[in-house]
């Protein structure tokens, strides 16, 4: 018998890869459970959150139609004259189905008079058409004023700027940090090993402020412009936790979030969720910030419609963990508000 055994052990040996790097691991599952394609959203869709500055309206409008997507909106990532024609370009081509975000400028932070040309601009932005503005992580990360000084999110030389952008009805969209992991060492025990190591450059581990810094300052000024519109992009950065993201909600009731790539996270706490879509249906907003493509919004779809087990989660470039994910089966009046009418209501201001 041992020497069987050993036989049998010896030719598993010779036949399995097993210098395989991990990066090369691609494990196809064996499970037979049901599968469902859902090829259009249930209700007429709003992307809230894209970038589609680098694509052609004519590609994405095909995909969206396709998906049964009824609008997008992008986030435009140009300042200046730029932003303005990219509003343009995609707004003469569908009117009815894109919308732009203005992108916070600041190339002229260091000369007189920026602060004051903020609230301007913004008033600039709702004469062309914009529906909102969107702050950038740069503001608290990299961003220092003429003396050298890191400028925090709740810079109290802001003030003017968020309280009238409260005054236009202008929502101000945050995303000023990134997921938990990122702040974490690059080890073995870090869950999004492989696309950090693949990309070391997006690591804030060692660096002299902390995530918990960076979604305090952006908190509170949540609370202090209370008149004002906020949507905190990516489930407020916070998706691991969806209970913190619960009180934001709780203690501001003129926030939004979007599940802007997001799904995988999502999609691996299906109870959870499930129960805070239920909880919080009229402030979650739909959005992908993916390339548009007819699978990317199908996994989204299939995410929100369905209880299929042991799926990809839409993704592009490296993914973000290995990990799949599980459909939450959302019921119809909550999809409509989560796919349509949230959306709506800001888009309609």
């Amino acid at each position: 018998m041992p020497d069987s055994e050993d036989k049998f052990i010896a030719m598993v040996s010779a036949t399995a890869e097993v210098s395989l790097p991990v990066s090369q691991f691609e494990p196809r599952s064996t499970l037979a459970v049901a599968t469902h394609e859902i090829e259009r959203s249930k209700f007429p869709a709003v992307d809230y959150h894209n970038h589609l500055d680098a694509q052609e309206p004519g590609e994405v409008l095909r995909v969206m139609d396709a998906c049964g997507v009824d609008k997008c909106v992008n986030i435009t990532m140009q300042v200046g004259d730029q932003a303005f024609e990219m509003h343009r370009r995609f707004k003469h081509f569908a009117p009815d189905r894109f919308d732009s975000y203005a992108w916070f400028d600041w190339t002229d932070l260091h000369e007189a008079g920026f602060w004051e040309r903020c609230v301007r601009r913004l008033e600039r932005f709702v004469d062309a058409g914009f529906i909102g503005i969107k702050i950038w992580k740069d503001l608290g990360l990299t961003l220092k004023d003429s003396n050298g000084e890191l400028l925090k999110v709740n810079d109290e030389r802001l003030i003017p700027f968020f309280e009238k952008a409260g005054e236009l009805n202008f929502p101000v969209m945050f995303h000023i940090a990134d997921p938990d992991a990122f702040f974490l060492p690059i080890d073995r025990f870090n869950e999004r090993y492989e696309e950090l190591a693949a990309h070391p450059d997006w690591s804030f581990y060692g660096s002299h402020f902390s995530k918990a810094e960076l979604l305090a300052q952006r908190d509170s000024i949540f609370t202090r412009h209370p008149n004002t519109t906020f949507v905190a992009a990516h489930l407020a950065e916070k998706s691991e936790n969806l209970a913190y993201v619960g009180r934001l909600l709780d203690e501001n009731p003129n926030l939004y979030v979007d599940i802007g790539a997001r799904t995988a996270e999502l999609g691996r706490q299906p109870y959870t969720a499930r129960e805070f879509f239920l909880k919080y249906a009229d402030r979650i907003l739909f959005g992908t910030d993916l390339v548009p493509e007819t699978e990317m919004y199908r996994l989204h779809f299939r995410f929100l419609e369905t209880r299929d087990e042991y799926f990809d989660y839409p993704s592009h470039a490296s993914r973000q963990g290995r990990w799949q994910i599980y459909g939450i089966d959302l019921p119809d009046d909550v999809l409509n508000k989560v796919y349509r009418e949230n959306a709506l209501k800001l888009l309609l201001r």
